[in-house]
């Protein structure tokens, strides 16, 4: 099946249907493997065994970010290229998204309070991660709001588009500014700074985390395209009888 066949609701729920279990087993496969990692993993020599907090932590702010991007990229497809499922992609992402930006801001919480003496600062990193999750409930609450399906694609693409200039910002606030938070130390030009015994199993549940976001985007779209074909039976149901 080409790619672009997938812009069929059809076809792209019958690719859903044979992809759902395979990603969602591989991410059961990668959680396995990972949380085994995870409990051989030596403590840190400063943190102790709050390091641990990183393996939850870092995938959530990754995940959050690539939520972010994959409704930028749906609303480009909304606004201009007019993609039938770029609205639905976008709907089901942002919720999922949400949480995952949830889970950062909660474990970077958690691992602050005994490393700064603190849950939370007004720190840069912090602060724009915290902007980000409340753009997602924005996004949220703009599906939910407005009735119109097309006028609540358009806004929420709007705002989306705005709310990018957020990435960024996230991502660069460590080295734009004088923050608690610590630099780069995975994706940066010198390469990883992390010890192999700490990065393999970060990067294991990364990847099954990264897989657990495809799955529930995955059935979150299903599911969004088959409630539009049953509310659409029910208006022409409701106009046939009027």
């Amino acid at each position: 099946m080409a790619i672009a066949d997938l812009a069929n609701p059809t076809r792209f729920l019958a690719f859903a249907n044979r992809a759902i279990p395979w990603l969602g087993g591989l991410a059961i496969v990668a959680f396995a493997f990972g949380i085994n990692q995870v409990l051989l993993a030596p403590d840190d020599y400063q943190q102790g065994a709050t390091v641990k907090i990183m393996f939850l932590h870092l995938p959530g702010a990754w995940l959050g970010m690539l939520g972010w991007g994959v409704m930028t990229i749906a609303a480009l497809g909304t606004l201009v290229w007019r993609h039938p499922l770029a609205d639905v992609a976008a709907k089901a992402t942002a919720p999922i998204g949400a949480a995952f930006t949830l889970m950062c801001l909660v474990t970077g919480s958690l691992w602050g309070r005994p490393m700064w003496g603190t849950y939370w600062v007004w720190d840069a990193r912090l602060t724009s991660v915290l902007l980000l999750f409340l753009l997602y409930l924005g996004v949220i609450a703009l599906w939910r709001t407005v009735e119109d399906p097309s006028r609540a694609a358009r806004a929420a693409a709007i705002l989306t588009l705005v709310g990018a200039i957020d990435l960024p910002i996230i991502k660069f606030s460590v080295e734009w500014w004088n923050t608690l938070h610590q630099p780069p130390s995975v994706f940066r030009m010198g390469g990883p700074t992390i010890d192999a015994s700490i990065l393999i199993p970060l990067s294991i549940m990364t990847i099954a985390f990264t897989l657990t976001f495809a799955t529930l985007v995955l059935a979150a779209m299903r599911n969004e395209i088959l409630r539009r074909r049953v509310r659409t039976l029910r208006l022409m149901q409701a106009s046939a009888a009027s």
